[in-house]
C-alpha cells in the first residue's frame, strides 16, 4: 500500500493538468477520420471531468496502465476525485494531432490559474478505443 502512494503522488500532478486541461471546450469538429476520432476522446473526458464522473474518467477515458499505475480502478477513481477538486474552468484548444500506428499525441493548449500552458496528451489504443496514457 505504501509502495503504491508515492506513485499516485506522482501522477496526480500530471492528471491535474490532463484533467483541468479537458474541463472546458476541445473542438473536435475541426478534425477528420481518425483525428476527431482522438478528439473525440478529448472531449469525451472534458464531458466527465464537467460531470465530476470520476468512475467513467478511470474505465472509459484513461488508458488501463494509467488506472494500473494508480493502484486500480477505486484508487484511480479516489485519485481523480481528488484532482477534480483542483479544476478551476480553463478552457482548452487541440492545437495538433498526430497519429503514428497504435498511438496518437495531441497538443493542447490550455489556461489553467490564469496562465496558458501548452502540454501534450498522449492516446494509445486499447481494445480499438482510444485512452489517454500520458500528458508530457
Amino acid at each position: 500500500m505504501k509502495a503504491r502512494r508515492p506513485l499516485a503522488l506522482l501522477c496526480a500532478p500530471l492528471l491535474a493538468f490532463g484533467v483541468s486541461a479537458c474541463a472546458s471546450t476541445t473542438a473536435s469538429n475541426s478534425f477528420k477520420g481518425e483525428q476527431h476520432t482522438v478528439a473525440q476522446v478529448i472531449s469525451n473526458l472534458q464531458s466527465d471531468v464537467v460531470a465530476s464522473d470520476q468512475k467513467k474518467i478511470c474505465a472509459n477515458d484513461l488508458a488501463s496502465a494509467v488506472v494500473s499505475s494508480l493502484g486500480g480502478a477505486k484508487r484511480c477513481e479516489a485519485a481523480i476525485k481528488n484532482q477534480l477538486t483542483e479544476v478551476d474552468t480553463p478552457e482548452v484548444t487541440i492545437q495538433s494531432i498526430q497519429l503514428n500506428g497504435a498511438g496518437a499525441s495531441a497538443q493542447v493548449q490550455s489556461t489553467y490559474a490564469g496562465k496558458k500552458r501548452t502540454g501534450t496528451l498522449t492516446l494509445v489504443k486499447e481494445a480499438g478505443k482510444w485512452k489517454i496514457s500520458k500528458l508530457g
